[in-house]
């Protein structure tokens, strides 16, 4: 069965993570992505304090898998001109420089539009190809704290707190693949290319947009709740079992309330004045917290949370990253995409993660390995010199 993107060509120009977990979503869904890499390749292979994987860092390998990589020197005339090449037999180009770095090499929209003029031309950026932060340099951590998202997460009272992976370059990646996706299928009908600019900032912002909302109709910034969910009630929030796990609980909603009275045989809270209603229990939360808290110290983290999700109550143990990829049944979820490279340290067998999409066109479950820097260079210098 065919992929979507079957028959698309990437001439993918992007290093570090936004571009490339941008074209690693396309090549999931069947385009070929060529990785155009300089001489010094992808900073992105040697990412990490572990330096038996520089070259092929578990970062790297994360985004890369099944793409091909030709090494080009973008500063010699000869290597420009085959990139120019490779974009003429492309349907998408992406990349992530900085501002004005491609226009400086001759190959900004403007020059590539007229070498492809249906070419489909993405820059990813921090701040956009526009506005007074233009120029500003920007990574993961920095949009973060500069977008708003980091003043939501931590304790009320404490300092801000990031988001424990690279958040911002996941979803401008994702963002970035969806524009481009929307863009081809444009194309397919108004045969017209098109330029996106995709900016972190734009895309976090857009992605808080269940935190920016309220502001924008109220005038009035959420504030920082730790554990405990936006709704303020005490069952929604973190609770310590018997075990020493934690058990998250997502109760906001009185019919939810009234299904875990009954599932932890507490039928006593449903006519107790003090938790009537959700203002009720906001307003008696120590109360309400205290019996929660002994009630969970009786079982261990996995009972509670069969028992309670079987009810129909939201909750969920709090697992390791480990933990949630070996739950069973995600094998058929084609999360998990098995890849043998050889020469890596520790083990040669390994997974990378996929686009977590099935449907009828499916995203690819089988990758070659992530290229070696330059591994692609012969043959593909050798197709784009061939009939000049």
């Amino acid at each position: 069965m065919r992929r979507a993107l079957e028959g698309i060509r990437v001439a993918d120009f992007s290093h570090v993570m936004a571009g490339p977990y941008a074209t690693h979503l396309l090549r999931l869904l069947g385009a070929e992505v060529i990785k155009v890499e300089s001489p010094k390749g992808d900073a992105m292979r040697y990412y990490g304090t572990d330096r038996r994987y520089d070259g092929m860092a578990p970062a790297f390998i994360a985004v890369n898998a099944g793409k091909k990589s030709v090494v080009l020197d973008l500063k010699q005339p000869r290597d420009l001109q085959r990139a120019r090449r490779l974009i003429q037999r492309s349907d998408v180009l992406v990349e992530n420089f900085r501002p004005g770095v491609m226009e400086r090499l001759g190959l900004g929209y403007s020059a590539v539009k007229a070498l492809k003029p249906d070419i489909v031309y993405c820059s990813i950026s921090g701040y956009g190809q526009s506005g007074p932060r233009r120029d500003w340099p920007a990574i993961d951590n920095i949009v973060q704290a500069t977008s708003g998202m980091m003043s939501l997460g931590g304790e009320p009272g404490g300092p801000p707190m990031r988001v424990g992976f690279p958040v911002v370059d996941t979803l401008t990646g994702q963002t970035a693949a969806l524009a481009i996706v929307a863009a081809l299928f444009r194309r397919e009908r108004s045969g017209e290319g098109e330029y996106l600019d995709i900016a972190m900032f734009d895309a976090t912002v857009a992605f808080m947009t269940s935190a920016v909302v309220p502001y924008l109709v109220t005038g009035r910034a959420l504030e920082r709740t730790g554990n405990v969910g936006y709704s303020g009630q005490p069952t929604s929030g973190i609770f310590m079992a018997a075990d020493g796990r934690y058990l998250s609980l997502g109760v906001v909603q009185q019919h939810q309330f009234e299904q875990l009275a009954r599932a932890l045989e507490r039928e006593d809270w449903l006519v107790d004045p003090r938790f009537g209603d959700p203002e009720r229990r906001r307003e008696n939360a120590a109360e309400l917290l205290a019996e929660l808290d002994a009630v969970f110290k009786t079982r261990d983290a996995a009972v509670w949370e069969a028992e309670l999700s079987r009810a129909g109550i939201p909750c969920g143990m709090v697992r390791t990253v480990g933990e949630a990829v070996e739950l069973p049944g995600l094998e058929n979820r084609a999360l998990r995409i098995p890849l043998t490279i050889p020469g890596l340290p520790e083990k040669e067998r390994v997974e990378v993660v996929g686009a977590g999409i099935l449907g009828s066109s499916r995203c690819s479950d089988q990758l070659d390995p992530p290229p070696t820097l330059g591994q692609h260079t012969e043959e593909i210098i050798e197709w784009l010199d061939r009939d000049r």
